[in-house]
């Protein structure tokens, strides 16, 4: 999700009679929330002609193979591929895409104008449908054979809400390139409008995808991978944990030593619903890595709409979520990149290789809370980068 203006907002919105500083309080969110939609309906964004296949010669980019699944119906306008709108049926696609030499670790760099310029921009090379599951697994098969045995691996990626296919394609680009950590990129796209005022319809398209997502998972561990990490961000979340649910109570598992890293960014789902979701789990073997920010003013947005408590993403009793099985990265103190400060968890990337080393232990050695508690929970010390400070909180 891409909120386009930075909002602060009062925390006490009651109708109370003769409470005039509330009531403004109310106003002056729907005021700024107003602001947000007119904004985001004026600013430029990649619906149409950003995937027009661009080849300059000397430009020397550096060129990512995408694999695509998606619940997103295809779109006939040249360089689009797919718009927001539900298809009948999984579809599936292939992309190049090429990052200039000038990139800035954690950003992506848009065109101003379709398709851009491959010395400065984010383009695509090459694009193609294909023609169902077979075709699908035959291109994942032949990528993962570039790679060496024992690192035949695939990172899913689920994107958010109020998200344009041509940004959850760039976004997964960006994370891949920037993190240097080998494996087949493949992005699992639901039917989002690309609108802030689209809420509802994003949300529905969400629950509308679990089924294609189990799909999907099991078509990649149906491949010659030797294992897949899974990355979902905002609203993806919730397609992301409802299919992992799913497969849960089918009956019919996953081989778990498999499956490597399942990191819910800045999940959008409601605190209460995800406890009930974990209680259908169990403790899980391997833990989820929950990437939260106390500060997220997206998932504020959202608390508000959905009339309920905050969003698992802004959760701040850490030592609740570690309890349920959750490793969780908390990064309130690290600068955004984005006026929302709901996109942080890209700049994760920049670890690299390192990332699981961090994620399963930290950096520096670890530390016992200051006041312990019943759960004994292990903080790490706080890791300086990105611009600030990473805390990690796990239970033993």
């Amino acid at each position: 999700m891409r909120l386009p203006l930075s909002l602060s907002f009062g925390e006490d919105f009651s109708l109370e009679p003769g409470n005039p500083p509330r009531v403004a309080g109310l106003l002056l969110f729907c005021v700024s929330l107003f602001a947000v939609f007119l904004l985001a309906a004026c600013a430029s964004r990649p619906e149409t002609g950003y995937l027009t296949p661009v080849n300059l010669a000397g430009s020397q980019p550096t060129a990512h193979h995408v694999l695509v699944a998606t619940t997103r119906a295809r779109d006939s306008r040249p360089g689009t591929y797919f718009n927001g709108e539900r298809a009948g049926a999984l579809d599936f696609a292939q992309f190049t895409v090429d990052v200039p030499q000038q990139h800035v670790s954690g950003n992506i760099e848009w065109p101003s104008n379709a398709p851009g310029n491959p010395k400065k921009n984010f383009v695509v090379s090459d694009a193609s449908y294909l023609d169902g599951d077979k075709e699908f697994i035959k291109n994942l098969n032949s990528q993962l054979a570039l790679r060496p045995r024992g690192s035949r691996n695939v990172l899913l990626f689920v994107h958010g809400y109020n998200t344009m296919f041509a940004e959850g394609l760039y976004r997964l680009t960006q994370i891949v390139h920037d993190s240097r950590v080998p494996g087949v990129p493949v992005l699992f796209t639901w039917a989002s409008r690309g609108k802030v005022g689209q809420y509802v319809y994003d949300t529905n398209s969400a629950t509308i995808a679990r089924d294609d997502l189990v799909h999907t998972i099991r078509l990649i561990l149906a491949s010659d991978a030797d294992k897949v990490n899974i990355v979902a961000h905002s609203m993806g979340n919730w397609v992301t944990v409802e299919a992992l649910r799913q497969i849960k109570i089918s009956g019919k598992a996953l081989a778990i030593n498999r499956i490597g890293l399942v990191v819910l960014a800045a999940p959008d789902i409601d605190i209460d619903v995800f406890k009930s979701q974990m209680r259908s789990f169990g403790k899980p073997k391997k833990p989820f890595y929950i990437v939260i920010s106390k500060d997220d003013k997206a998932l504020r947005t959202s608390s508000f709409i959905a009339g309920g408590p905050a969003r698992l993403g802004a959760e701040a009793d850490t030592d609740e979520l570690a309890a349920l099985g959750a490793v969780v990265v908390d990064m309130t103190n690290v600068k955004a990149n984005d006026s929302s400060h709901h996109g942080k968890f890209a700049e994760l990337a920049e670890l690299g290789p390192e990332l699981g080393t961090v994620l399963a232990g930290g950096i520096g050695g670890t530390s016992e809370p200051e006041n312990g508690g019943a759960l004994q929970t292990i903080v790490t010390a706080p890791i300086v980068l990105l611009g600030g400070t990473v805390q990690i909180t796990r239970a033993p």
